[in-house]
């Protein structure tokens, strides 16, 4: 059964963070709060917890397009091809906050997403998250746990999420009420900038 965590966004004890970024290092899987919705996450450089989330999501890994969840735009160029002054403006105004921005993918990628032309990338305004992929050193993958025809709550009460999730992953974090939103999806991989979904992000920055 998954371990279930308290972590206070405004300081997230050092200790809580050690033991989820332990978890994800042993290819463990991680539901954490964003500033969208929960998220599911695991370590972009290891192959079978990748695998073990597009399993729970009942599609091909090849196939899933998961977010990789940044701690900074320094982390960018270790998975994106170089970006134009345009691009970087864009990304500085926005991050960290509610969006997805897809971008073209380098040659660096895991394997497991190097025929992937494109990547969508987070930096998600919420400490808790942030701290975790800083202290592990590199993205952690992530997909959100929306359920379509879930009652909502499921998506936004980190104890029912526990309930619904425990025997699925290793480690549920409570980081309060999540939101039932999510991120805005910009596609930023060609000559326009293209919004994708709206969600939670204002689309007026662009």
């Amino acid at each position: 059964m998954a371990e279930f965590i308290k972590i206070y966004e405004d300081k997230p004890s050092e200790a809580s963070i050690k033991k989820v970024v332990e978890v994800l290092k042993n290819g463990g899987l991680v539901i954490y709060p964003t500033d969208t919705v929960y998220g599911l996450g695991c370590d972009i450089t290891n192959s079978k917890a990748l695998e073990r989330i597009a399993k729970l999501k009942g599609i091909k890994l090849e196939k899933a397009n998961f977010s990789f969840v940044c701690h900074d735009l320094s982390n960018l160029s270790d998975y994106v091809k170089q970006i134009d002054t345009a691009t970087f403006k864009i990304l500085k105004r926005a991050l960290p906050g509610p969006y997805t921005f897809i971008l073209p993918g380098n040659n660096d990628l895991p394997k497991e997403f190097r025929k992937k032309k494109t990547v969508g990338i987070r930096i998600p305004d919420n400490n808790i998250a942030l701290e975790i992929v800083r202290m592990l050193g590199n993205p952690i993958v992530s997909t959100s746990i929306h359920d379509e025809d879930a009652v909502l709550e499921y998506s936004t009460d980190p104890e029912l999420i526990f309930e619904k999730w425990q025997n699925k992953v290793d480690l549920v974090i409570d980081g309060g009420y999540g939101d039932n939103v999510a991120s805005t999806i910009i596609d930023l991989s060609g000559y326009e900038p293209i919004v994708v979904r709206e969600g939670k992000g204002n689309i007026d920055i662009f």
